[in-house]
């Protein structure tokens, strides 16, 4: 099968799998796991952060942050289509007991003056701002890229309330590919990012945080109160830290092939989709069309070997990965013609 339902379903390649196998291991909650160590020092090393940790999830990776740099009862101000506020199960306001204000704007980015107007010091009726989120690519917004330019605007706003800013950069290195830039400067203002090493780079699991020593020291121990701490995990290290070495240069390839299916759906009748999006390695389509629902687009794939999920009767995400070759793309590209021409 194809599978184009998401980049978490990339498979550890025979080489990672050999490098999982070989890695040192100890105890990482007592740090000392070399192959931990070593992924969080590249990680820290990359991002130009002083520290990081290596944690289970991206989910676990965006909540130990938020628990960290927020007090309960404060505001988080987040995109409206933001992932932490549609798919990580309210751990906020569940776990963290903050309130959360989505913001709305294009592509991921809310507007500037908006957010301006939003931060709040507090007062005797209302709650103070205690962080801004931003995720870049922005994954319900189309993979979605997140200038460094549009970043540092957002931090220095922030900042200027006394306000950190978090990043949920679980694709941050698709979109340091796309704009043709080191990663290290997307996240050079924010205060905590969050990367994954199990979607785009192809590791089977696992999340790495980095940001301040100071502030990491503090998210080491909310991992351990999230059930996060980990003992002999050396052998996820590994696989992460030979899916940074090796993987990063080939994210190119998703994004051309995510392209051309774009271009190819564009062409084909009651087919939707925005170009100005695929920017990325996401394609978002709307079926448009009486004689076929994005469901029932989806079971015509899967005739031609192609696993797709609508999102809804009319929507659906395709997601290009290092398991999609470019003799997938193309097969795509025909079975989408034969089925929607």
């Amino acid at each position: 099968m194809i599978d184009l339902r998401s980049d978490v379903k990339t498979l550890p390649s025979p080489a990672m799998r050999c490098a999982m196998c070989e890695a040192e291991v100890g105890d990482d909650v007592a740090r000392e796991d070399p192959a931990i160590n070593a992924l969080e020092a590249h990680c820290a090393e990359v991002l130009g952060k002083q520290d990081a940790v290596f944690v289970p999830s991206g989910t676990q990776g965006n909540l130990v942050c938020i628990y960290t740099l927020l007090r309960p009862g404060e505001e988080l101000i987040c995109h409206e289509q933001a992932h932490i506020y549609h798919y990580e199960r309210g751990g906020m306001s569940a776990i963290c007991g903050v309130l959360v204000r989505p913001l709305s704007g294009r592509y991921g980015a809310f507007d500037l003056q908006l957010l301006t107007d939003t931060l709040h010091d507090g007062d005797l009726h209302r709650q103070r701002t205690g962080l801004v989120c931003l995720e870049n690519t922005h994954n319900n917004c189309g993979g979605t890229v997140l200038t460094a330019e549009y970043t540092s605007q957002v931090c220095s706003l922030a900042h200027q309330h006394g306000v950190p800013v978090h990043l949920d950069g679980a694709r941050i290195f698709n979109a340091a590919v796309a704009l043709d830039i080191e990663a290290a400067t997307l996240v050079e203002e924010v205060d905590t990012v969050t990367i994954c090493l199990s979607k785009g780079l192809g590791a089977p699991v696992g999340s790495v945080v980095c940001g301040s020593e100071e502030v990491m020291e503090r998210v080491r121990g909310a991992r351990k109160l999230f059930g996060g701490g980990m003992r002999q995990a050396g052998v996820l290290a590994a696989a992460g830290l030979w899916a940074l070495e090796h993987n990063l240069p080939r994210l190119a390839d998703d994004h051309r092939n995510a392209r051309l299916i774009a271009e190819t759906l564009v062409q084909l009748p009651g087919i939707e989709v925005d170009l100005d999006s695929v920017q990325t390695n996401m394609v978002y389509l709307s079926v448009r069309r009486d004689d076929m629902t994005a469901p029932q687009l989806c079971a015509r794939l899967a005739d031609y070997g192609i696993n797709a999920t609508s999102r809804d009767e009319h929507s659906i995400r395709l997601v290009t990965h290092l398991n999609v070759s470019d003799e997938d793309t193309r097969a795509t590209c025909a079975a989408l013609r034969e089925i929607l021409g």
